[in-house]
């Protein structure tokens, strides 16, 4: 009678109880495909051009990001730190999507960025982002910056409802720059310096490049042929005439000729225009160089730190860009 009894129970399961669950279940997973497709519909993409293969591709704007933040910081920096560079990357990929910024530079050949660092922002996929992290950091490192992306989505930075052109760099050596002391055009009221702390711990901070003063000389005469040293020795020539707030060159003397900080920069391929010269006992010039990048809007040096220090990624963005306001878009 026992045998018979769970004879029964186990027909009623295979008959009615595992019919159920499985009907449920796909269910459960068609309701999932068809959100996922109506997300997928409602996505936006952005044509990206390829730089190094020459070819546009179209990209969810949300993948596209994985790959900036993978490129344009370090995946060991804090998660609210790259919350906020996700943030920044999405606005900068819409601004210039939207036409409400860019260069006239036909570059883009046609797309709305491309992976050029010195054009745009960088992009690298995910191949190429696990090598360069390793085997035992990468799956690691992509599912921290997979995440920042993701908590962040659709989050963009506007100034009065407009969105706006958030510039970044690595670190600003101490102060960040008013944007029409690097750039000329018009002054943008949420670009303005800022004190960044803690960046003197990074080792973007500081660097230093020695030469010969003949080899500077000759650098010299190469971007203006009408440059002439009177004097034997160049550091005696130099005068500075114009500092930015944040304590960067924007205007220099330097032997019959008068030259920008970031010209300057240029010549001698300089981390920032915020630089120093000095002799060395061996008669070369030393430039000691403080910061690292153009030092317009978000540090991202300073970005960590103020994650570490326990600001979030709203907090961070609002420090760095004057009266933004955070808006998710649809």
């Amino acid at each position: 009678m026992k045998k018979i009894c769970l004879y029964i129970i186990a027909m009623i399961v295979i008959i009615i109880f595992i019919p159920f669950v499985l009907v449920r279940n796909f269910v459960v997973i068609q309701e999932e495909i068809k959100e996922n497709a109506e997300h997928a519909e409602k996505a936006i993409t952005i044509n990206v051009y390829l730089t190094d293969q020459k070819k546009i591709v179209k990209m969810n704007i949300e993948d596209y990001l994985v790959g900036v933040v993978a490129a344009e910081m370090p995946a060991s920096f804090q998660p609210e730190a790259l919350k906020a560079q996700a943030i920044a990357a999405r606005t900068y990929a819409l601004g210039r999507a939207a036409k409400l910024y860019g260069s006239s530079e036909s570059v883009h050949s046609g797309a709305d960025v491309c992976t050029n660092p010195a054009h745009c922002q960088a992009w690298i996929s995910k191949e190429t982002a696990m090598r360069r992290w390793g085997l035992f950091s990468s799956f690691k490192y992509w599912n921290k910056i997979l995440k920042a992306v993701n908590d962040t989505e659709g989050q963009i930075i506007e100034y009065n409802g407009v969105i706006i052109n958030p510039l970044f760099h690595s670190n600003s050596g101490g102060h960040t720059e008013n944007v029409e002391d690097v750039w000329a055009g018009t002054a943008e009221p949420y670009l303005r310096g800022v004190e960044s702390p803690g960046e003197d711990t990074f080792s973007e901070y500081k660097s230093q490049v020695a030469m010969e003063q003949e080899e500077m000389v000759e650098k010299l005469k190469a971007f203006n042929p009408e440059f002439e040293l009177k004097e034997k020795d160049i550091l005696s020539t130099v005068e500075i005439k114009k500092y930015s707030s944040g304590d960067r060159i924007m205007e220099m003397k330097i032997g019959n000729i008068t030259i920008k900080g970031t010209d300057f920069r240029k010549i001698f391929q300089l981390k920032s225009a915020n630089f120093k010269l000095s002799e060395l006992s061996n008669g070369k010039v030393a430039i000691t160089t403080l910061g690292y990048g153009h030092g317009v809007g978000m540090s991202q040096c300073g970005a960590d730190y103020m994650a570490k220090e326990g600001y979030t990624c709203s907090d961070i963005l609002k420090y760095y860009y004057k009266g933004v306001t955070i808006k998710k878009i649809n």
